[in-house]
């Protein structure tokens, strides 16, 4: 891989009077100005949903159609759900341009970023900011608002959660450099993070091939036989079950055959002292996008997460998403904890927990489908959850596919783990770029 050259930076003292001035967003570099986010865009509005029950809008639908939990501060190739252009020109959902910044306005996911590198629609939830590239460099307004999106949240108004609106976010202030230097500003930033995405794309490759080969092991019984063949295209002796034809000496069994079962809950969030920076706590949208669990938006105190002692999760437990958007699955990385719409697997001791994991992976849409049954909200109760009716291969199988795929799931972690240092020193650099302490040369 082409190693990344940065430009030089140079830093600056941001209190050296003849270079810097004081404004209302604090002191920057006497050549830059405080502009509205509004006079970085040539527009700034947002999205709509078509009537669920109108199945016309949504089955076989081609069009993009984002909801806020799918923002995670980054580049958004792929959303979870599309619209049919019927439901398009029936409600106030809008094709979005690549290059629009979106921002979550309400709810848990309140501020949170995304950059589209696709054309997009979203529900009425997102404010969706299409940058004026005469006089602004998207990037740098993506980067700017990740900064100082704090300020912003801070002026968010709702009794029971915090809410932004358009108004709000058109007249927020940030800085304001020349356009080349927004360019080079942004340039060191989205360096880093393509070397992140560069990493989040190789982990997808990586777990891609290993359900492929549970695909090939496990669902077409292509697994080697006793002389290194596939098994059922050499012969190999099949069985009827309730599932089908299966192996010889293989089993049908339900999810709770794969170890403990733990359905996730909430600590009162009334009682501050729950929680704090300890443990851990998984919810929806720390799962979108991710294999790995290592970090997530909350966390318990160590209080807080012993008031459910029984909800305590080892490493390489397997969780997955049973309410609201059922069908994710994450393994956590340390002792973790999640609420209440996520079951979690805690692996039998002789059972991989990758095979765990790839198990459930390839149980989606069959997830999907089991939490059709409610109406506004897809949910899908433990009750239900444990009793999917799964397949147990022979042991032997088990852990060869373990050992195979031990190797990719471990470069899957090392991405990880060299993703969150990138991460720390492209946050670290961000308040000093948007700040002008930190100067690119141009």
């Amino acid at each position: 891989m082409k190693q990344t050259k940065f430009k030089q930076i140079k830093e600056k003292d941001p209190f050296e009077v003849s270079k810097f001035k004081q404004t209302e967003i604090g002191i920057i570099p006497e050549d830059w100005e405080v502009k509205n986010v509004e006079d970085f865009c040539m527009k700034i509005t947002s999205g709509g949903t078509p009537l669920r029950n109108n199945k016309e809008y949504w089955e076989n639908g081609t069009i993009p159609w984002l909801k806020t939990q799918e923002l995670n501060d980054a580049t958004i190739y792929a959303a979870e759900e599309k619209i049919t252009q019927l439901g398009a020109n029936n409600s106030s959902a809008k094709l979005f341009p690549k290059n629009t910044i979106l921002m979550a306005m309400y709810g848990a996911t309140v501020g949170k970023l995304g950059l589209l590198k696709i054309e997009a629609t979203t529900n009425q939830a997102f404010c969706a900011m299409i940058v004026n590239k005469d006089v602004a460099d998207y990037k740098y307004l993506f980067y700017a608002l990740l900064r100082y999106r704090d300020n912003l949240i801070n002026l968010a108004s709702g009794a029971a959660q915090q809410n932004l609106n358009q108004d709000i976010i058109k007249n927020f202030k940030i800085p304001y450099p020349s356009l080349d230097e927004q360019k080079s500003i942004a340039k060191i930033l989205s360096d880093l993070d393509s070397k992140i995405e560069f990493n989040q794309q190789m982990n997808k490759t990586l777990e891609s091939i290993g359900q492929a080969l549970f695909k090939h092991w496990f669902v077409d019984f292509e697994f080697p036989n006793e002389k290194g063949k596939p098994y059922k295209s050499s012969g190999g002796e099949m069985i009827d079950s309730e599932l089908g034809k299966i192996p010889k000496g293989w089993k049908v069994g339900q999810v709770k055959d794969l170890g403990k079962i733990v359905c996730g809950k909430t600590p009162p969030t009334k009682d501050k002292e729950n929680y704090g920076n300890d443990v851990p706590f998984i919810t929806i949208p720390d799962m979108h996008g991710q294999i790995f669990i290592f970090e997530t938006e909350r966390k318990l105190s160590q209080d807080g997460a012993n008031t459910q002692q029984n909800k305590y999760l080892p490493p390489l437990s397997t969780c997955v998403s049973c309410i609201a958007t059922p069908g994710m699955v994450v393994m956590t990385t340390v002792s973790s904890q999640t609420n209440q719409q996520i079951n979690s697997i805690i692996p039998k001791k002789d059972i991989s927990p990758y095979f765990v994991y790839f198990t459930m992976k390839n149980k989606t849409e069959e997830i999907k489908q089991k939490g059709l049954g409610g109406t506004t909200t897809l949910n899908l109760n433990t009750g239900n959850f444990e009793k999917i009716n799964i397949l147990l291969p022979d042991i032997d199988i088990i852990n060869l596919f373990h050992k195979i795929v031990d190797n990719m799931l471990n470069k899957i972690l090392i991405n990880n783990k060299s993703n969150l240092e990138l991460i720390k020193i492209r946050d670290s650099l961000l308040p000093k770029l948007m700040s002008g302490q930190v100067r690119v040369k141009t």
